[in-house]
Formats: C-alpha cells, structure tokens, sequence
C-alpha cells in the first residue's frame, strides 16, 4: 500500500447520466481521496429512468485495460462492477488471478440495474461462482443477488446465516448482505467473515434517489480497504458514507436520482 496516495482500479461499465458505474466509483473515490483507476466493461446508455442500451467492450481490451493500470500505477484494492457477460467474467477473473493474486477485491455482484434491466446474463452467473468469487476478499450482494447466487432469500438470521454457508463452498471470504431492498424502519447490513456476522443498522431513507448505491458502497469499501482499513471498519465507515449520500442527494432526474457523492 502507498500510504500517501492509495490507488484503487475499478473494473464496470459506464453510465452517462453520472449516478451510478464508473462515475459513481471515480466521484466516491475522490470523496474518499484515493486514486481511481479504470477498466470499462460496457458503455451503456441510461439515465434516471432506466437502461436503454448497452454495448459490451471486446474482454480483451479489458484485460489490457487491467495490466496496464496495474504494470504501471498499481492498485491497493480493486473492485469489479457490471461484467455483462461469462466471456467477460472469465477473461477478469484469469487477468486479475494472473497480475492481481495478492491485492483486496471487492466484488459487486452487479445483476439488475436500479430500472430493473437484466446486467448479467446467466450463464455468467455461473462463472461468477465458480471464477471469480473465489478470488474476492469481499462480495456485496444485495438481498435479491444473494438469492440468486445461493438459492435463499436471507431475509432473516437464520437464512442469512444459510445463505453465507453456500457462498463460503464458492472460496469467497466475505460478504456483505445489504439490506437496502428489505422492508421495515431500519436497513440492516450483516457482514459475515469467517464465524462472525455483524450486523450494521441505518435508519430507512424514504426516496427515490438510490441511483448508484451499490456502485458507491462497494468502491467506498475498495477505497478503506486501499488506505489500510480493516474490513468491518471500511464496511462501516463505507455505510455511513452512502447514507449520508442518500440523505443529501440533490434531487435530479425523473427517476431514481443519483446520490450526493461530496463530503
């Protein structure tokens, strides 16, 4: 780690109306005073109300994208977003246990976008598991990706507590179960890491500015991770970061609006 200029590398599609993918994670990055590096997967099209389009870069091009950030900047943490696709999985996850064994990986296990577009297909799904997953320190699935990737819906302990059991037969070391899409006052977080789970509880914000939170929350963890945080301080000063983003969101677009991203 450099402790004077910690550097993160994200590796996601784009969204041009700024709330959400890499401009979310390079916003949150500066927020944190860390240097983001990129890796686009996808250059979609999309605002507030939902995505339109979406175009897939050559895997290739991603792989050099990787190593030339990491063969010249380097990284003290990377996190993945959109992936799109299994071919795209696979080429990540190679490049990464290739050039990247040793540094923190927090994947975002991005599936629907906010508008509710299908951004990972299926058979993706599977490389994920099998790929990629076994590579992160940190997975960040929210409560309908940890359904899929598991089979159970952990709205509860003891399912959560299930749901981690099936997650660690994949080699992942640890996962965060954002509670953003349960109901009730409170949004409860539960971090598993080994035999512990530790729960975060933030009061429940009544908006429809959420565009980009799970963008955000995952690069605000790369982000503590990088500067030398352990994991459940860069957890919950990351939750803390997104709430206070949402609280304060500025109010744009018709839709689901992006969140504010300064300090």
């Amino acid at each position: 780690m450099n402790p004077k200029h910690p550097r993160i590398l994200v590796i996601a599609g784009s969204d041009p109306s700024g709330g959400a993918g890499i401009q979310a994670d390079l916003k949150t990055a500066q927020a944190f005073g860390v240097y983001a590096q990129t890796a686009i997967t996808a250059v979609t099209v999309q605002n507030t109300l939902g995505v339109t389009g979406n175009h897939m870069v050559p895997p290739q091009i991603v792989r050099d994208q990787i190593i030339a950030c990491l063969s010249d900047i380097g990284a003290d943490a990377i996190k993945t977003g959109m992936l799109g696709n299994a071919e795209m999985v696979e080429t990540v996850a190679a490049t990464l246990a290739e050039h990247a064994p040793d540094i923190p990986l927090v994947v975002d296990p991005v599936m629907v976008a906010k508008g509710g577009s299908a951004l990972l297909d299926a058979s993706a799904i599977t490389a994920l598991k099998k790929k990629l997953l076994p590579l992160a320190t940190i997975a960040t699935p929210n409560l309908p990706e940890a359904e899929v990737l598991t089979g159970i819906s952990p709205t509860s302990e003891h399912r959560v507590r299930n749901a981690a059991m099936v997650l660690k037969l994949t080699g992942v070391n640890a996962v965060l179960f954002k509670g953003g899409h349960g109901e009730g006052a409170v949004v409860r977080d539960i971090l598993w890491r080994g035999d512990d789970f530790i729960p975060f509880e933030s009061p429940r914000i009544d908006t429809r500015h959420t565009h980009g939170t799970g963008c955000t929350l995952a690069t605000a963890i790369a982000c503590g991770l990088a500067q030398g945080l352990e994991l459940p301080d860069a957890v919950g000063r990351a939750i803390a970061y997104v709430q206070n983003a949402i609280r304060t969101a500025p109010g744009l677009g018709q839709g689901h609006g992006p969140l504010n991203h300064l300090r």
